[in-house]
């Protein structure tokens, strides 16, 4: 059998119970990452089925459909929580007070190109001003730096692949992760030019990610509490919600995290502010901080 780069495929030894999509053919040996998962892997290619069409298709619409429940769900939110905005901004006037909105900039450090690309596309659909950055998790550690210099964002997303490897040692143990060192590296990095928890909201972390490590480094939020596997659009699902919260508000982590596909046991963390500004009065000018009006 032959395989490139993109090809979708299952593992037999795990029953096909993850699609996957080549990154890499060396010799026999072929690089994995889920297609649906934020999962690193690596098997032998004797070890590996390709997805039929049928499959294939199949796979799709049931990725389209989760998407669509997660846009649907946040639209939901997103409205309620602007009904309460107007509120509260006209509350105690008798003339109809206009005002624009300064939504949270969020940073996406992602080390899956695909992915960055789903992600991104979500974000502009959700009205989300986005950054996206593919940058290989190994590297992201040298580049936060100056890219949180140069975007100055609100909330920060580090995510890509991950695995925990129980033949390297224990859950406690950082050498038994893929990538959670470098994602914590890089999370300790972003402390340094921004160390306020409201400040700069941070959500790190893959599937099976050592969610200690991650949130002692200075996450706000993070995963895996219990070493599962996290769905790719988790992620934009946090950082959205915190974008659209007002500063004044603070977030329930438990509140947040139970509306996600994967909920408690893939993601956690701690009781966060929102981050959304809103001003008045509203003019012409404002459009560029804003794409929300209020007459």
């Amino acid at each position: 059998m032959e395989l490139k780069a993109g090809d979708l495929v299952t593992r037999y030894s795990y029953n096909g119970d993850i699609i996957f999509r080549v990154t890499s053919v060396d010799g026999r040996n072929v690089e994995l990452a889920g297609e649906e998962l934020r999962l690193a892997a690596d098997a032998p290619i004797e070890d590996l089925q390709k997805v039929d069409e049928t499959e294939r298709r199949s796979h799709e619409k049931n990725l389209h459909e989760k998407e669509e429940r997660i846009y649907r769900l946040f639209r939901q939110e997103a409205r309620l929580m602007k009904e309460r905005n107007e509120h509260e901004t006209s509350e105690g006037y008798k003339e109809d007070t206009s005002y624009f909105e300064m939504r949270g900039r969020v940073l996406h450090l992602d080390g899956d190109a695909y992915y960055l690309s789903k992600c991104t596309a979500l974000y502009e659909r959700l009205g989300i001003p986005v950054y996206g950055v593919h940058i290989p998790e190994k590297e992201m550690p040298e580049q936060i730096s100056s890219l949180i210099e140069m975007v100055r964002p609100d909330i920060l997303v580090i995510t890509g692949h991950d695995a925990y490897i129980s033949s390297r040692g224990e859950e406690n143990d950082i050498k038994s992760y893929k990538h959670s060192k470098v994602f914590g590296r890089t999370v300790r990095e972003a402390r340094k030019m921004v160390p306020q928890l409201d400040q700069l909201i941070i959500f790190a972390g893959a599937c099976q990610s050592y969610f200690e490590w991650l949130i002692k480094a200075g996450s706000n939020f993070a995963s895996a509490p219990e070493r599962v596997n996290i769905h790719a659009l988790d992620p934009v699902y946090i950082a959205a919600k915190i974008s659209l919260t007002p500063f004044m508000d603070r977030i329930s982590a438990l509140h947040l995290i139970r509306h996600t596909l994967t909920g408690q046991d893939g993601l956690g963390g701690l009781e966060t502010r929102g981050v959304l500004r809103r001003g008045s009065p509203w003019k012409e000018e404002a459009r560029t901080l804003s794409g929300d009006r209020k007459k």
